[in-house]
């Protein structure tokens, strides 16, 4: 899609991306035969990253790694930007590309970085 410069779609898909990898995260701490608090279930069903980081005990995570790795904190803020409004937004080269590398990123992704927790 990015070599047909269509990066409305690619834009959004990889803010899916991590969004699923939150839910993975949260679904991750969820025990086998548990019955969940209602409170968390309806949590989980958002789409803002912030909020889903809470739901799956990584905001003070995230906080820390960001402040002792500024290249980890500039992906972030790349990432964090995103919302599932981003469908209905057109999309840039330089945005699409700078959301998909801040994901990608092997050393200091936010993906990356969600691996450790799911």
């Amino acid at each position: 899609m990015l070599d047909l410069e269509l990066f409305d779609g690619p834009y959004y898909l990889a803010g899916y991306s991590v969004e699923c990898a939150i839910k993975s995260c949260i679904a991750k701490k969820t025990k086998r035969w548990e019955f969940p608090e209602k409170k968390r279930v309806d949590s989980s069903y958002s789409h803002d990253l912030k909020d889903l980081l809470r739901v799956a005990g990584l905001s003070d995570e995230q906080f820390k790694r960001a402040k002792e790795e500024t290249y980890f904190l500039k992906n972030w803020e790349i990432v964090q930007s995103w919302s599932e409004q981003s469908r209905y937004r057109r999309s840039t080269k330089d945005s699409t590309r700078q959301i998909i590398e801040a994901i990608r990123d092997r050393q200091h992704g936010v993906i990356s970085w969600l691996k450790l927790h799911w």
